[in-house]
């Protein structure tokens, strides 16, 4: 019984990076903010908060570019323009937390947060497929 749960999650897992990817290839803007994204999160995830310290302002800047890119038709819904600028608006928050040295704690939920934010707009952009 614990090898088929492990093989339908590991299913749900694939089906959803092949959706991620196929986003990303679709908007690149996405794809580029995933990336920071990606190598300030993870590092967050073990205590490390120097990336996220240092890259904070880039991060922000690519959630602008997010919602300033040519996002493709089939992406332009309310739902996904709306999570665009919630991601924006979080990153801003997150870079002014950081330039105001908030605490580590408060940096890394805030950091969280906008990871949340990124996943809910692949997530939808995956619905629309």
């Amino acid at each position: 019984m614990k090898i088929k749960s492990l093989a339908i999650v590991l299913f749900v897992l694939a089906i959803n990076s092949v959706s991620a990817q196929s986003t990303m290839d679709k908007w690149p803007a996405i794809k580029t903010f995933h990336e920071v994204m990606s190598q300030t999160f993870h590092p967050s995830e073990e205590g490390n908060l120097q990336p996220i310290k240092t890259r904070s302002e880039e991060l922000m800047n690519k959630a602008v570019d997010v919602l300033k890119s040519d996002i493709p038709a089939d992406y332009k819904t309310p739902a996904i323009l709306a999570s665009a600028e919630k991601l924006q608006l979080k990153a801003k928050a997150l870079h002014k937390m950081v330039v105001a040295k908030a605490s580590d704690a408060d940096i890394k939920k805030a950091l969280s947060d906008l990871h949340d934010v990124f996943h809910d707009i692949v997530g939808l952009c995956s619905e629309k497929k």
